[in-house]
């Protein structure tokens, strides 16, 4: 039983501090809980949440979310935001009672899962074709230079909105 689209929660995992985490509003949006309610029954449960399983946001770090996603999405927000790592998500499962709760965080769970496989796959595809390339270097460069090219990420920078004077690109 899919609750939510798996789309929706990889849209939601964002990096910070090197680390791929979700935020506590997008969690809430998720459980279909009020962040106050979900940060206030992780606060009861402080001892399950070290560092390395949630962190609250710097004044830098939060500032530099809403230039990035833009500043409708945070509303009212007075306190800086909490960021899960994929443990923290986990321990969530523990603190949130709902069958909700529990359903979605399986499908958070096996999401972490699938991105860590695909960024593994990566790994491992560049490693082999490293390999191949040196073996047979001259005789297949144009092959090996296009699959590079094919497993550089697309360039996703947003054009501006608007009109352009001649001049500008």
């Amino acid at each position: 039983m899919e609750v939510v689209p798996q789309e929706l929660i990889e849209s939601r995992i964002i990096i910070i501090r090197g680390k791929k985490v979700m935020l506590d509003k997008d969690l809430a949006a998720l459980y279909g809980v009020e962040t106050f309610n979900l940060n206030k029954a992780v606060k009861r449960n402080i001892d399950r949440f070290p560092e390395d399983f949630m962190f609250q946001l710097s004044n830098e770090e939060f500032k530099n979310l809403i230039f990035h996603f833009g500043i409708s999405s945070w509303g009212g927000t007075r306190k800086l935001p909490y960021a899960f790592t994929e443990n923290g998500v986990a321990m969530l499962s523990s603190v949130l009672n709902s069958k909700r709760a529990v359903t979605v965080n399986i499908q958070i769970m096996r999401t972490f899962t699938k991105i860590r496989e695909m960024l593994s796959t990566h790994k491992d595809l560049t490693r082999r074709l490293d390999e191949l390339e040196k073996k047979y270097d001259a005789q297949f460069k144009v092959v090996f230079d296009a699959i590079k090219q094919m497993m550089i990420p697309p360039d996703t920078k947003k054009k501006k909105i608007g009109f352009r004077r001649e001049h500008e690109d």
